[in-house]
């Protein structure tokens, strides 16, 4: 599945914490945004227990989309960046 991590961190520390965290999970597509693609259950799971664990729950934010392909198939954007990655490997 294709998740869009979405993040809100107060501390700074924490949110460089956050970020290596989610590094090791997908692409950074914005300052608080992942692109996280082709994660199972088990590894987006992982993935939300590791920042859990990172964050503090009463002034950090984290949101998890989950995209579907035929959804990822009509994400639109504007300006510069790349589309979404469907799968592990992109021909560039």
């Amino acid at each position: 599945m294709f998740y869009l991590v979405c993040f809100d961190i107060v501390d700074d520390r924490t949110r460089a914490r956050v970020v290596k965290c989610l590094k090791s999970f997908g692409e950074r597509v914005q300052k608080s945004v992942f692109e996280c693609s082709d994660l199972s259950e088990e590894r987006f799971l992982k993935m939300k227990s590791q920042l859990e664990d990172l964050i503090d729950s009463r002034e950090d934010t984290v949101r998890y989309y989950p995209l579907c392909k035929g959804c990822l198939k009509d994400v639109e954007f504007s300006g510069v960046g790349e589309p979404p990655a469907q799968g592990k490997w992109r021909i560039v």
